[in-house]
Order: structure tokens, then sequence, then C-alpha cells
């Protein structure tokens, strides 16, 4: 789960950083508006990409996707954001569900060959 949702975090940080001179430039925001919106919700997509599906780090999943509606709601500042946050909010929620199922998976195996004697084969 690390993985996928950390990379779709950093793509999102990554979009959210460059969507701020088109927010100055076309939509005529503030260049201060822009960058602290942008730039705070590109902070804690990096920030939680750094956290996410580490051990006892349960609640970045639920923050990630308060973010996925946060960056969503910017679309009120550029109108692009609303289709890119959907986007990111598909790519979210599936690679939790993805991550989940692979687990699941993962955790079968690990307890049949438990319980078969054998030693689990590695990730």
């Amino acid at each position: 789960m690390r993985r996928l949702c950390s990379t779709v975090l950093g793509m999102e940080a990554v979009i959210l950083l460059l969507a701020i001179v088109p927010a100055k430039v076309l939509e005529h925001i503030s260049g201060g508006t822009a960058a602290l919106v942008g730039g705070g919700l590109a902070l804690l997509a990096i920030l939680l990409a750094g956290v996410v599906g580490r051990p006892r780090m349960g609640w970045a999943l639920y923050a990630g996707s308060v973010l996925q509606f946060l960056v969503i709601a910017s679309g009120v500042m550029i109108p692009a954001m609303y289709v890119l946050g959907v986007i990111f909010a598909a790519l979210w929620f599936t690679g939790i569900w993805l991550a989940r199922k692979v687990e699941s998976a993962q955790r079968l195996r690990e307890q049949e060959s438990a319980r078969q004697g054998a030693p689990t084969p590695a990730p």
C-alpha cells in the first residue's frame, strides 16, 4: 500500500505546484493566494506520502482522503483542478482498494504456507 499511495500523492504534489502559475496568469488569482493554496496542498501531499502505509500511521489514509476533496475544492481557483482532483481521487481510492486486496491475498498465502509448515516466500 505504501508504494502505491505514496506515488499517487507525490504526483499529485507535482500537479498542485504546476497549477500555481496558471491560477495566477489565467484565472487572475493573486500570486500569494495561489502559492498559499497550491503550495500548502502540495506540502501536505508530500508529508502524507512520507507516512502513508507505515505502521501506526493509519490516520494518513484518512488524511489523504480529505486531501483529495481539498484538491477537488481547489477547482474554485482554477477549474481544471475539478477534473484533475477527480482523477487523483479515483487513483487514490483505487490504490487503497487494490493494496488491501493484494495484502489480503498475501496474508492468505502466508497462513496457508504456515499451515503446511513450509517457509513463506519473500514478496
